[in-house]
């Protein structure tokens, strides 16, 4: 059987549950880990997706802002982790333990901050920010718990090679390709041991994209995206990889979220 887990920064999940509730129909993920919930534990509209079947769901909220959930078919584990990056108190990490096929993966759901429009963080408190939540993220290992597998999904806000922007000198000092973001977060990959999954199907030298503005007025046509949503795994899982689909159309859905899903279906 395979597993297939799903990203997507929803940009508030009460205002588009409705196409949350497509997405799962459509493409029945075993596992949908959304971010940008906009919205506390209490008031989360989890009963549309028990009804499709997704009956275990957590949740990392609160009021408005942030927010990161993992939605599932397959049973999740008590070794729940909400981390508190940075020491600020916002909802930006979840992550849980599942089994399949006896094999067992804690499987991390990020939302890194956006770190605001200037790179410079002596002038940008929200630049600083995201540097600092970076560095944190360092001490995160693919192979931290003996036994267990490790996926890490989510909104990282950092599109790190060349073609995962569309233009890489225009944006070499715009906030999220900065060469500071993207050293950062390739050690977060290296430190960690984690392979970039994504970029094991669809080669460096092709354009990738998860992102695309909503001041675009034609974003399909001008096709100015970044790739910011990620996928990564621990190096065991990298050879059951079977697919990895970009689900560009959804981007064009009605009253869309700026970005779109990713899923990654493995052979386990």
């Amino acid at each position: 059987m395979p597993l297939s887990i799903a990203t997507w920064n929803i940009n508030s999940v009460r205002l588009r549950i409705g196409l949350v509730e497509h997405f799962l129909k459509t493409y029945e993920p075993d596992i949908l880990c959304l971010q940008e919930t906009k919205c506390p534990n209490d008031q989360f509209p989890s009963k549309p997706l028990k009804a499709l079947g997704y009956e275990h769901i957590l949740m990392h909220g609160q009021k408005g802002y942030h927010g990161v959930a993992t939605i599932s078919r397959l049973p999740l584990t008590e070794l729940v982790e909400r981390r508190d990056y940075c020491g600020v108190g916002d909802a930006r990490h979840l992550s849980v333990v599942f089994t399949h096929r006896r094999k067992s993966i804690r499987l991390h759901n990020f939302y890194v901050p956006a770190g605001g429009d200037e790179p410079d963080r002596t002038i940008n408190p929200k630049f600083g920010h995201k540097l600092d939540f970076i560095e944190e993220m360092k001490l995160l290992h693919a192979e931290a718990e003996a036994g267990i597998s490790s996926i890490l999904v989510g909104d990282l806000n950092i599109a790190p090679l060349e073609h995962d922007v569309w233009s890489h000198k225009q944006l070499l000092k715009i906030v999220s390709h900065t060469p500071v973001e993207v050293e950062g977060l390739m050690e977060v990959m290296t430190k960690g041991a984690w392979v970039d999954l994504m970029r094991r199907k669809i080669p460096a030298d092709q354009k990738l994209y998860t992102w695309w503005s909503y001041r675009a007025q034609d974003w399909n046509a001008a096709d100015r995206g970044r790739r910011l949503d990620h996928i990564w795994s621990s190096a065991d899982l990298e050879a059951h990889l079977s697919v990895i689909t970009v689900l560009r159309e959804a981007r064009g859905w009605e009253r869309p979220s700026d970005h779109v899903p990713v899923i990654a279906t493995f052979d386990l």
